[in-house]
């Protein structure tokens, strides 16, 4: 997901507001029957208004993009590359 955050928004409250109502909506339209709910963390990297197009385009060609690299490989990659201490306990 690529958002623009306004400084009085803490991103906590924008994480927990995503998780929660996206979480009724896939119950209520039992959209993943095997659902139970989002992980306990959650990542967050910002970026340079530079950056902008080529991560939406990023965003948008991910199902593409993680036929060659999955998901948990390339999150550990950006988290090692950005210097993110991380508990693996969070990791799928």
């Amino acid at each position: 997901m690529v958002c623009h955050l306004h400084p009085s928004v803490a991103l906590a409250d924008l994480v927990r507001e995503i998780k929660v109502s996206t979480s009724l909506w896939i119950k209520r339209e039992k959209i993943y029957p095997q659902f139970k709910g989002w992980a306990e963390g959650y990542g967050a990297f910002t970026i340079s208004l530079r950056e902008k197009e080529a991560t939406i385009k990023y965003v948008m060609n991910q199902q593409e993009h993680h036929k060659e690299t999955n998901f948990r490989e390339e999150y550990i990659r950006l988290l090692n590359e950005n210097g993110v201490t991380f508990d693996r306990k969070y990791l799928l």
